[in-house]
């Protein structure tokens, strides 16, 4: 009799379990409508685990919705959608909650500035590179550009980064930095994963990644406590504007929930990460962007002296030797073909044109026609798929600047256009930082497009890795610069 009421419970548990693991997510979840991006998709998130996990995630969502339409389901509560309405729309406008994927991958320009940076630092290199015939890796100094730019805006010109003069300096921080990127996916997708495999001694995670977490966290905590010294300070490039603007905030907050006396040493840890993120995430994806729109205008020398004679329509234009200041940034905002060129850089090479997850709401939604989307589905779009939409971007693959140029499309095309654009997200939770990302490269391209012609001397492996975040898979861009 023991033996029957056992057997009975260990049928009843499997079929449970069968149940849950096949007959419903196959069968009878609302999610079961949407078309599987792989036969497995249904009832095992493994298939597009290990797509991810071999760094093919952007081109396998890409192909699955080339074959099956606007939205897919990726995994048993995971879809994709690429389309605007009812779909970019309701998710990124609506509100919908960021997937707790987020945390795993974030965790831990004034005119001083610009001019600073432009004149003093990067001009000069070029110049020298110009005058001896020297070739340069422009993606290696894309990044010492960019954080030097990103770290004097967060912690003021004094109090950031030199990268762009301190070759070694940025080397060594460059590999700190990069040399955790292949293990992204074991923090991001399955994060019990490693903490499971340090239990039994084993690890999936090289201990030279703790170590130069360990490293830049440090970094990051000295950038701050520089800045923090010159807090009282209102002289322009010494002024920690953003550090101290999130600084008050903090005070205020605690000023308002009663708390007699902020913890200071926890204070100075919220304010390190969050300075981090907005470093890390500042400079590495503007890099990315400068780097493939040098090598555009690398390979299209027509398409440089259009822009340069556009740029030499600043009043003033940004000559070297420094004859002027710098002109208003709205100027420079202004110049038609300088503002479609990075447009469509930042469309075909979007710096992350990877997943962006978000959590659906309860009780259900409607998402690309199909109704009763559970709750707590993980739902993404990404930009690598709703720039290559071939109905509004004809031979997406192609980089073609005039297609954001008014005198070559109609209003209608260009706001259809734009409403896919989708480099910086959209909604309420969209990137913060586009329109210093905006500025810095706008400036950038055209003080060397003023000064300078480019051509390519190597770009072998320029294609970019396929990742959340991505880069030429060769990790450089040699170009030759010559005066003109």
């Amino acid at each position: 009799m023991a033996y029957s009421i056992t057997a009975l419970a260990a049928a009843f548990f499997a079929g449970l379990i069968f149940y849950r693991v096949f007959i419903y997510p196959v069968f009878l979840s609302p999610l079961s409508k949407i078309p599987n991006v792989h036969w497995s998709a249904s009832i095992s998130p493994a298939w597009m685990l290990w797509r991810r996990f071999t760094s093919r995630n952007n081109r396998t969502i890409q192909a699955a919705h080339e074959r099956l339409g606007p939205i897919v389901r990726l995994g048993p509560s995971e879809i994709s959608i690429n389309c605007v309405d009812g779909g970019i729309k309701t998710v990124y406008a609506g509100g919908f909650e960021k997937h707790d994927w987020y945390p795993r991958v974030f965790g831990s320009f004034g005119t001083v500035i610009s001019d600073t940076v432009i004149f003093d630092r990067l001009l000069p290199i070029l110049q020298e590179v110009s005058k001896s015939g020297k070739s340069i890796d422009m993606h290696d100094l894309d990044q010492g550009l960019t954080m030097d730019f990103v770290s004097s805006y967060l912690f003021g010109l004094q109090n950031g980064t030199n990268y762009l003069q301190d070759d070694s300096v940025r080397k060594h921080w460059l590999h700190l930095y990069m040399c955790r990127k292949p293990f992204e996916f074991y923090a991001q997708e399955v994060p019990y994963l490693n903490g499971w495999l340090r239990r039994i001694g084993l690890r999936v995670i090289p201990k030279y990644c703790d170590d130069a977490n360990e490293m830049l966290d440090a970094w990051a905590l000295d950038l701050c406590d520089r800045a923090e010294q010159m807090i009282s300070s209102t002289e322009p490039g010494i002024e920690p504007t953003v550090y101290k603007q999130l600084k008050q905030s903090l005070d205020k907050h605690s000023t308002k929930n009663g708390e007699a006396k902020p913890d200071k040493a926890q204070q100075r840890l919220d304010i390190a990460c969050e300075m981090y993120d907005q470093l890390t995430a500042g400079f590495e994806t503007s890099a990315v962007g400068l780097t493939y729109l040098f090598w555009q205008l690398s390979l299209h020398p027509e398409v440089q002296n259009k822009l340069r004679e556009e740029l030499l329509t600043l009043n003033p234009p940004i000559l070297y030797p420094k004859t002027a200041d710098l002109p208003p940034a709205k100027s420079i905002d202004s110049l038609p073909l300088l503002e479609a060129i990075v447009t469509e850089t930042l469309r075909l090479h979007a710096p992350i044109p990877g997943i962006q997850p978000r959590v659906t709401p309860s009780p259900s939604c409607i998402l690309a026609g199909y109704a009763d989307v559970p709750p707590n589905t993980r739902v993404n779009a990404q930009a690598y798929s709703l720039h290559r939409n071939p109905e509004v971007f004809p031979e997406p693959e192609t980089w073609q600047p005039k297609r954001w140029l008014e005198a070559e499309n109609s209003p209608a095309d260009l706001e259809e256009k734009r409403r896919w654009f989708w480099a910086f997200g959209s909604g309420g939770r969209m990137c913060v930082g586009s329109n210093l990302a905006l500025q810095e490269m706008k400036l950038a391209v055209a003080a060397i497009y003023t000064n300078f012609r480019t051509t390519i001397v190597n770009d072998d492996n320029i294609e970019a890795i396929d990742a959340y975040t991505v880069k030429p898979t060769g990790d450089k861009l040699i170009l030759k610069f010559e005066s003109v």
